[in-house]
């Protein structure tokens, strides 16, 4: 019994319901202090896009939206299944996080940093690590050195490198994750994988999260909800599997182009509606219906 008094939910269930309330903000606190770097606290929860809680939108994108106390923005988003051009959609979404927070009027000195962190259960492509971390550097074409900026502050001059200014991407890769978790980094990307947490854990956010983040320290309805939504995320990674296996199978016989149908069909037949359909084949909603 004690195995299941130790049951986890899962982050993209938390992140959607438990850690937007202000007395949670431990947890996504600890969790975002360790993939930064450096100490988070956060202000509040922001609105966005993704912070709907739609059937449709269990499947595709479960984010959060967060101001910290330097004023950056942190965008955190757990993706269950494969997306075509998923890079493309989060460089949109920091773009838009951006321009939402800069006003008519205000000078260019208020345009905040922006974080992007994306909680991976797909392969995205090749790549031998399970972290990755992208930033901007401007390097000396025949130097090879890094521009550093001068900045004012506070009627000083400082330096600044364009890394503390331009946005900052995070990749998880969760499933390339196969390590014994020793360090605070590698025992949240294991409770991102597996939901388990050590007892002993010191890592931030996780001691609390093993308090408030217990399978049946939810109500009855509230664990079917949980169950129902783990039950969609493996129907539907397995629909697009099966849909992948087959588009390749036949790909190779009659030509891609007939492969996408074929994974289109497949798609509709169990159950994905026309829109889902066209976003993860890459075709249009009008190309689906013509289809079907």
């Amino acid at each position: 019994m004690g195995g299941l008094k130790d049951r986890y939910i899962r982050f993209d269930w938390a992140i959607k319901r438990l850690l937007r309330q202000k007395a949670n903000f431990d947890v996504l606190e600890g969790f975002l202090t360790v993939f930064i770097g450096e100490e988070v606290k956060i202000v509040e929860i922001l609105e966005s896009e993704g912070n709907q809680q739609t059937q449709d939108d269990k499947f595709n994108r479960v984010d959060i939206k967060a101001r910290n106390s330097k004023g950056e923005i942190i965008l955190v988003e757990v993706q269950n299944t494969s997306e075509l051009y998923y890079l493309e959609r989060i460089l949109y979404g920091v773009a838009k996080a951006i321009t939402e927070h800069i006003h008519l009027g205000d000078t260019y000195k208020e345009v905040k940093k922006v974080y992007s962190i994306s909680i991976l259960y797909f392969d995205i492509g090749k790549g031998a690590d399970y972290l990755y971390v992208g930033q901007n550097k401007f390097i000396g074409v025949h130097t090879n050195d890094q521009l550093v900026i001068t900045a004012k502050e506070k009627g000083a001059l400082v330096q600044k490198s364009p890394a503390e200014i331009f946005p900052e991407y995070i990749l998880v890769r969760v499933n390339e994750f196969d390590k014994v978790a020793v360090t605070p980094l590698e025992e949240w990307v294991a409770y991102l994988k597996s939901g388990v947490i050590k007892e002993n854990t010191t890592a931030p956010g996780l001691q609390e999260a093993r308090k408030k983040l217990q399978y049946y320290s939810m109500t009855d309805a509230e664990r079917y909800a949980y169950d129902e939504h783990l039950n969609a995320v493996m129907i539907q990674n397995d629909v697009l599997g099966n849909a992948r296996e087959e588009g390749l199978t036949q790909g190779r016989a009659e030509g891609r182009a007939e492969a996408k149908k074929d994974i289109v069909k497949s798609m509709l037949s169990n159950g994905l509606s026309v829109e889902q359909a066209a976003k993860y084949s890459g075709l249009t909603v009008e190309e689906v219906e013509s289809i079907k």
